[in-house]
């Protein structure tokens, strides 16, 4: 058995697709984004890749049964205002090893390149480490005219303050060597739960870049959760440092 396979589960063609790749990372934000774009626009799966490089178990749902580490691609027709086809790669699981993250992203690359992809867009998170007011959305990309694109969006750009860690820095890595363009998306996001409201920001960005519309109402409602695990998360916070420190809440009313 090869450590990598791709299931295909119905055989398509598509013209020179955009491809978006969305796997779990900080906040789950791209995930989250992508998820919520496959379902809004009712993408249609086509293959399944399983891969020896994945983690070593199997997740258990509500009724018991158990699902397969997986990343799934999905496909769009004719979307938007530029009537693009976009071909979506989304998973419950990365690669757990540097060797394992190379040979999936070179085998992810070999797949999409057989349907004419030419251009992408990895989408993930970029932790604070503390909450955030309004999530901003942050850009790199493989070409100077790209980020041009990105600037007049309103899409920060990552600045030579770190790299990106995983399959969304590295499909466009090796992408570029394959004259491959494209950029990475990144959410602002605490970085320690799911947040909706960094996937949304990013959705908004996302779908200006493909010009296409996609309603983000319940997005809205996730969103709304979000802030109120922040709230909670910031509340908890507080009680134990002023249980370390020694102080009530009563104390604090005196501090100005």
């Amino acid at each position: 058995m090869k450590n990598t396979q791709i299931k295909i589960l119905e055989e398509i063609k598509l013209k020179n697709p955009i491809f978006i790749e969305a796997l779990p990372g900080i906040g789950h934000v791209g995930k989250l984004a992508a998820d919520y774009m496959i379902d809004e626009l009712e993408a249609t799966k086509f293959a399944e890749l399983y891969s020896h490089h994945f983690p070593p178990q199997v997740f258990v749902d509500e009724d018991g049964l158990v699902e397969n580490m997986v990343n799934e691609f999905y496909y769009l027709k004719s979307q938007g205002k530029d009537e693009n086809d976009l071909l979506i790669l989304v998973g419950n699981s990365q690669a757990l090893s540097p060797e394992g993250q190379y040979q999936l992203s070179s085998e992810i690359l070999d797949f999409v390149e057989q349907f004419g992809v030419k251009n992408m867009y990895t989408l993930g998170g970029l932790a604070t480490g503390h909450p955030i007011e309004k999530p901003r959305v942050y850009g790199a990309a493989t070409d100077i005219e790209i980020i041009e694109t990105l600037r007049e969006l309103d899409i920060e750009i990552r600045s030579a303050d770190g790299g990106i860690v995983g399959a969304s820095g590295l499909l466009l890595g090796l992408g570029k060597v394959r004259k491959m363009k494209g950029a990475c998306l990144m959410g602002e996001t605490p970085g320690y739960f799911i947040d909706a409201e960094a996937a949304e920001a990013l959705l908004e960005k996302l779908a200006s870049l493909l010009n296409i519309e996609i309603n983000t109402d319940k997005l809205d409602e996730r969103a709304e959760e979000t802030r109120k695990m922040i709230s909670k998360a910031q509340q908890m916070e507080q009680e134990i440092m002023n249980k370390a420190m020694g102080t009530s809440e009563d104390d604090l009313r005196y501090i100005g």
